[in-house]
């Protein structure tokens, strides 16, 4: 005896398993893009006013990090390049993009980027960047591998232990004096 076949039955019961795969997949993406951001902390730095991807302009166009902080070299603080730095490409390249639109603006109506500051050492401590490169030390040794960050994100925690050990297995100073003035 053969059973009657119930109208859309088999359909149906397929249609709802396609559904269910479909809200599964849907869901495990989810998942998998906040895993991302959750697990790679370097993309999640602070929003700037204007974008900008270190990772494309050192690790794609292979930029030098002093053409932009060229303070780093003989003085205290790297710095944040004036916005004729930028321009001395994208008055020429991708010129129209919003973000350099942005730039432009800020350029032409002689306005300051307000730039939300990432790596901070409180008052009372003295860094010299300059210093710190003449002895051979690599940026990404305090700031990480910036090459790699899209938006710039504090890596290390810049308490006194930080600094003490790494001038432990530099051999360097110890004298508080080098630091706190």
């Amino acid at each position: 005896m053969t059973v009657p076949q119930v109208p859309g039955g088999p359909e149906k019961k397929h249609r709802r398993q396609e559904v269910v795969i479909a809200v599964l997949a849907a869901v495990f993406t989810l998942v998998l893009a906040g895993l991302y951001y959750l697990l790679r902390p370097e993309e999640l730095g602070p929003r700037q006013p204007i974008s900008f991807s270190h990772r494309f302009h050192v690790s794609t166009k292979e930029l030098s990090c002093f053409l932009c902080h060229a303070g780093a070299i003989d003085t205290p603080r790297a710095g944040i390049p004036p916005l004729q730095t930028c321009l001395l490409c994208h008055s020429h390249i991708i010129i129209d993009h919003p973000e350099i639109l942005k730039l432009r603006d800020h350029y032409d109506q002689r306005r300051p980027v307000q730039w939300v500051r990432v790596n901070n050492l409180p008052d009372y401590v003295y860094f010299d960047h300059s210093i710190h490169l003449h002895r051979g030390i690599d940026c990404g040794r305090c700031h990480g591998n910036v090459s790699q960050m899209d938006r710039v994100a504090p890596v290390f925690d810049f308490k006194m232990g930080f600094c003490v050990q790494c001038h432990r297995d530099c051999r360097a100073t110890h004298d508080c004096l080098a630091c706190h003035r």
